[in-house]
């Protein structure tokens, strides 16, 4: 990767760099299992894919259906709230997937241009079932906007099988890309919708009409910005790297990763937030103990062990750990170095956690793993 990332920049309208251009959206296309859709890598993160879902889709006045269950179904409200759009929320529990139920209930009180939600929460640690709500939005004739800024890589993403309308994505997590990058995957229903908008795109930088006048390649390519080449060239190199493994080993090993550091973490004590058949294997959020002091743990493992654990958002802060299994770090060694860690800064703070315990209940999958492999 830092190999990738360290090659001679060229210009954005290079012929060499073009060529480079349509293999990214053609791998694009792979990642997302969307053949029929236009997929490109914005030139910013992953909120920036956000943003360009809401604000290409969203016109003052629209109705947009948000299911929040957690810190960016929130901001997708935010977001669509600036667009000038008439916003309601079905809000649920944190740490909960989002209900179809609920949401179908509000698409039904009132037409609505698009229904948003979050497939993996970031937040959290939920997965929703993004098939379902999707087939609902088509159902009642919006259009869908799904978030897979964690899941991408992590999980299956199956945008053809969901028929959803604009997925995006970020680069810095299950891709173990720099971040900087969102790819987003956009339907025919979406464009057509885009195209048929009565004013301009309120965000010029991810106004779709303008961006595929560079990425589309059809007659040649505009200036439009000047792309972060070597920041592509890194996400080049994730894209092969990925498929190099194959999209269902990298899958599988995130599920694996998840269930080792799971059992360590049960074999001390500690708890998850999302009941099991909602959880995320690449972002693991576990209940803080009572009497824990959860900040002093995350400075202990940082100082002392080199690891950095987020902390809870919103109204989780101070109640969990965020503990990410991503891309290059969803690998037995990982797993190993946040279990010894997360067990000595809790025996120092004078709830001794058993490690020899944790691993050796980790190793128990870690085995099961390597012989089904």
């Amino acid at each position: 990767m830092l190999q990738a990332l360290a090659r001679p920049t060229v210009g954005h309208l290079d012929p060499e760099f073009q060529g480079l251009m349509e293999e990214i959206k053609q791998a694009l296309q792979r990642l997302f299992n969307a053949p029929d859709h236009a997929c490109v890598p914005l030139p910013a993160p992953g909120t920036a894919g956000m943003e360009a879902a809401i604000m290409n889709l969203l016109e003052p006045g629209d109705r947009a259906v948000i299911a929040v269950n957690g810190a960016f179904g929130g901001r997708m409200a935010d977001m669509a709230g600036r667009a000038g759009a008439e916003v309601v929320t079905v809000d649920h529990e944190w740490g909960k997937p989002v209900d179809p139920a609920w949401v179908e209930e509000a698409l039904e009180q009132a037409p609505a241009k698009v229904l948003a939600f979050v497939h993996a929460e970031t937040s959290t640690g939920a997965r929703s079932d993004s098939a379902t709500l999707c087939a609902i939005a088509r159902k009642h004739g919006a259009l869908s906007i799904v978030d897979c800024v964690t899941s991408l890589g992590g999980i299956a993403v199956d945008v053809a099988a969901w028929d959803a309308d604009v997925v995006y994505s970020g680069t810095q997590k299950c891709l173990s890309a720099p971040p900087g990058l969102s790819p987003i995957a956009l339907s025919n229903r979406a464009q057509a919708a885009i195209s048929a908008r009565k004013e301009k795109v309120r965000n010029w930088l991810c106004d779709f009409n303008l961006l595929m006048s560079y990425w589309g390649g059809e007659g040649g390519r505009t200036y439009h910005h000047t792309a972060p080449v070597n920041a592509l060239y890194g996400l080049h190199e994730s894209l092969v790297v990925l498929f190099e493994e194959g999209q269902q080993a990298a899958i599988v090993r995130h599920a694996r990763m998840h269930e080792a550091l799971a059992a360590g973490l049960e074999a001390v004590g500690l708890r998850f937030l999302v009941d099991e058949p909602h959880r995320l294997p690449q972002l693991n959020a576990v209940l803080v103990p009572d009497g824990i002091d959860e900040a002093a743990v995350r400075t202990h493992v940082l100082a002392k062990w080199d690891l950095e654990i987020g902390a809870g958002l919103g109204p989780l802060k101070g109640k969990v750990w965020r503990i990410g299994l991503m891309g290059a770090s969803a690998t037995p060694w990982h797993v190993r170095l946040c279990l010894t860690a997360l067990c000595d800064a809790l025996t120092a703070q004078g709830r001794p956690a058993d490690v020899r315990a944790a691993l050796l209940a980790a190793e128990g999958r870690l085995a099961g793993w390597r012989l089904r492999g």
